[in-house]
């Protein structure tokens, strides 16, 4: 059987594994990005964890190695400007992985991996148009279409995340106003719960709680909370709105939500389905599937980034 590695690369911490082609992680280990000044000190720390495991397992026969990465360009397998990452602005880190390795590297966005991997291993297999959104501190995407990842001219399609969903709303982390990802991210939703206890006073558990996190509002959500619910209602309005835009686009078979948000279940899958549905153009209405994914969120980020080896 041949395997693969899967490296994701974090802004502060990076996970890897070897990865069979049936998805079964054989081996899996963690770094801490943060403690490495530069590139190739954290090369060199991946292959001292992944050789010796590689020599263990008798693996004579290895695809290559898939890398997923903030701000990663499939085209160039470099890294570029990431905010998160302290390495340099671009990072040539398909030509390092592959001269240490001897093997294959590949490199493409973090959500781009979540999408092949749910593509190979999750809710997409089989499909070969659908949509995968990343709820978490902030908002990923990946487009597939005819069965092929999207990737633009340039490497970096698929930003769905700061599409302006508000215009002249919120103030986002790349410097405009009104993007996705300042609403619908696990970040956005406490802004929201902020916002909303501020500005009406109906009672709310929210309000005894100093610091509010996104569990905070699902746990008052799931008691009844007529504020945690109205703040999904909100959440789930806006990410359905997006939504009904992108399948304007590429009409696909699914839209599948991944990430700390979209644990939240109901709370957020009916206010996004009822939303997206009623902002549809006729011809799409009740086509579009709106799925969670379904890879293990522990594993997801290894799988999504050793089916990029395979893809």
């Amino acid at each position: 059987m041949q395997y693969s590695i899967g490296i994701d690369i974090g802004g502060t911490n990076s996970v890897m594994g070897i990865v069979d082609k049936t998805g079964h992680i054989l081996f899996e280990s963690k770094l801490s990005t943060t403690h490495f000044p530069n590139i190739e000190g954290f090369v060199e720390a991946c292959y001292d964890l992944l050789l010796p495991q590689i020599l263990k397992l008798g693996i004579t026969e290895c695809k290559g190695i898939g890398i997923g990465a903030p701000n990663g360009n499939y085209y160039h397998g470099t890294i570029e400007f990431a905010p998160n990452l302290n390495w340099g602005e671009i990072i040539p880190l398909a030509k390092l992985f592959k001269e240490k390795f001897n093997l294959e590297t590949t490199v493409t966005n973090d959500a781009n991996a979540a999408a092949i991997g749910e593509m190979m291993y999750g809710a997409a297999k089989g499909m070969h148009d659908f949509i995968m959104v990343t709820l978490g501190t902030g908002v990923g995407s990946g487009f597939v279409a005819n069965g092929k990842m999207i990737y633009g001219h340039d490497g970096f399609a698929g930003e769905l995340g700061h599409v302006i969903a508000v215009r002249d709303g919120r103030l986002c982390g790349c410097g405009r106003k009104g993007c996705l990802e300042t609403y619908t991210s696990a970040t956005g939703i406490v802004r929201t719960a902020n916002e909303l206890l501020n500005i009406n006073s109906t009672e709310s558990s929210l309000r005894n709680i100093e610091k509010i996190t996104s569990k905070d509002i699902y746990d008052a959500a799931v008691n009844g909370d007529k504020v945690a619910l109205d703040i999904f209602d909100f959440t789930g309005k806006i990410l359905g709105q997006s939504l009904a835009d992108a399948i304007a686009i590429t009409s696909p078979e699914a839209i599948i939500l991944f990430g700390g948000l979209a644990q939240a279940g109901k709370f957020i899958f009916e206010p996004t389905r009822k939303y997206m549905e009623e902002n549809l153009l006729k011809i799409y209405q009740g086509k579009v599937k709106l799925l969670p994914s379904e890879l293990n969120e522990s594993h997801a980020a290894i799988l999504g980034a050793a089916s990029i080896a395979w893809s």
